[in-house]
């Protein structure tokens, strides 16, 4: 699968982007340098942290993505990027789901003690204080 985007194709999306991003606050300076850290975090599947440097500092990537995360700017991405396709309909899936086990999942202390069922055995010796 080919993971590489052509000249038309970021012209397309950099549209899209641009009209989906809140008319108050800074601008980004580098739109396209921004969703190219964004393609690169998810083809990779790597931590924010390990953002290569051309990107910038990864911590500003972050913050800039959770802050248009939270306006919904990414929604209203892909639902102009949907609206381009005649065969949108048929194929379209944005997941992001994590999923989390609670602690007492990987064994914590706490819950219920395993008894031994029925009396003691013949050959043990009887306890006392």
């Amino acid at each position: 699968m080919s993971t590489k985007m052509n000249e038309e194709d970021w012209e397309l999306a950099l549209e899209a982007f641009r009209a989906c991003l809140p008319r108050r606050g800074a601008r980004g300076r580098d739109d396209r340098l921004f969703l190219e850290a964004l393609h690169h975090f998810t083809v990779h599947n790597i931590t924010w942290r390990a953002l290569p440097d051309r990107f910038g500092n990864w911590n500003s990537v972050w913050k800039r993505f959770d802050r248009l995360g939270k306006a919904g700017v990414f929604e209203d991405y892909f639902a102009i990027l949907a609206g381009l396709s005649e065969t949108a309909h048929l194929v379209q899936m944005f997941d992001s789901t994590v999923i989390r086990a609670h602690v007492s999942a990987a064994g914590a202390k706490g819950g219920r003690r395993a008894r031994r069922s029925g009396g003691r055995g013949a050959g043990s010796a009887r306890k006392s204080i």
